[in-house]
């Protein structure tokens, strides 16, 4: 059986550095700017960016309907920070005319931490990685303000905000793990398209 192949969308934001931490748990990776570059991916990442141009450019690019039946067929798909909001079935203060992706039954709250300069990092207890805290980086990141009955909170802040999520084989965080060296965000999202790819008995190409 072929390496699962995992797509990053690549129409804005820090896509180049999930590539590369992607490549370096033993996965295919593919930069998806394009319709036909979602086909035959085992797993996908929304990356952190600006969520409303990552909107705009998905309906631009003709990717919003691909990426909407991408997210139907249960392949895992992982958001960090704008990839959160996309994820996410309701936003509190969108821009005019913002539209997500959806799938994860929850409430996020865009910018929720302030501006850039209110970026900050710290160390939090991470639901199910092993190793110690996970250092987390936070820049203009969102928060999840409510939670469905099927969504399970993996980390919170010190202050109680839920920022990483996981509802079946979508995760999502509020921070930036593809940016610390702390590659385990990634080894736990690796392990869902591994075990996604021996259920199903299907990859993508070599």
């Amino acid at each position: 059986m072929s390496l699962p192949v995992v797509g990053v969308l690549a129409v804005q934001g820090d896509f180049r550095e999930h590539l590369a931490v992607l490549e370096g748990q033993g996965l295919h990776t593919r930069a998806v700017r394009r319709p036909a570059e979602l086909e035959g991916l085992s797993g996908l990442v929304l990356p952190g960016g600006e969520s409303t141009t990552i909107d705009k450019l998905t309906r631009i690019f003709g990717l919003r309907e691909p990426l909407l039946q991408l997210l139907g067929s249960g392949v895992p798909v992982y958001g960090s920070c704008a990839g959160m909001i996309m994820l996410a079935d309701r936003v509190v203060d969108t821009a005019p005319g913002q539209q997500t992706l959806g799938g994860l039954d929850v409430t996020v709250r865009r910018n929720a931490f302030g501006r850039q300069v209110d970026s900050f990092e710290v160390d939090l207890d991470f639901t199910g990685i092993e190793g110690g805290p996970v250092h987390a980086v936070f820049i203009r990141a969102p928060w999840v303000e409510k939670v469905g009955a099927g969504v399970e909170v993996l980390a919170r802040t010190p202050e109680g905000h839920a920022v990483a999520v996981r509802q079946g084989n979508l995760l999502a965080t509020s921070f930036h793990p593809e940016i610390t060296g702390d590659h385990r965000v990634h080894s736990l999202f690796a392990a869902m398209v591994r075990t996604h790819v021996h259920s199903s008995g299907v990859s993508g190409p070599v």
